[in-house]
């Protein structure tokens, strides 16, 4: 059986060297309700996805609230909270990549008793411009390491950004 912990750990290692970085960590889909103030300056209601990370539900919830609070004036409603199906997520420092793609990687082993290869299946969160680009960041992230993966599938999603736990400095 092969150990995805290692593994993903050994793919945290490698991508240090790119443009790219990762954050492993137990992720909250959240969906936030609120009025906007449209370009044309009508105010509309909307709801929007965004991820945090945090270890329950309730932390889910206040996070998503303290960081909505410092964009939106007015009142807004967290409509829904739902872990994430993925552990890592893959940020890129270009500012040019603002949209978020979910992908699912297969890892390929040989099962050494049986001689036939097993596939894993992990999903990612990644950020990028385009599929295109989406595709390359993996590929430059996964490309370095010695882990046989093929991505099985790729998609955009409508997650506005992902908000990191950011840990207090001691004074």
């Amino acid at each position: 059986m092969v150990n995805l912990t290692f593994l993903s750990n050994f793919a945290a290692k490698i991508r240090k060297q790119f443009d790219m970085r990762s954050r492993t960590a137990q992720w909250f889909e959240t969906k936030v309700r609120y009025d906007k103030t449209m370009e044309d300056g009508l105010q509309k209601k909307v709801v929007e996805s965004y991820v945090v990370d945090a270890l329950s539900f309730g932390e889910a919830e206040e996070r998503i609230t303290k960081e909505m609070s410092v964009y939106i004036s007015g009142e807004f409603d967290v409509k829904a909270i739902t872990p994430a199906s993925y552990g890592e997520v893959f940020f890129s420092e270009n500012a040019n990549d603002d949209r978020w793609y979910k992908a699912k990687l297969q890892f390929i082993t040989i099962d050494e008793k049986t001689e036939k290869e097993k596939r894993s299946s992990v999903y990612y969160l990644v950020q990028a411009a385009n599929l295109n680009g989406a595709v390359k960041n993996i590929d430059e992230v996964m490309g370095g390491t010695m882990i046989d993966y093929v991505i099985a599938a790729i998609n955009e999603t409508t997650i506005m950004d992902v908000f990191e736990h950011q840990a207090k400095a001691d004074n």
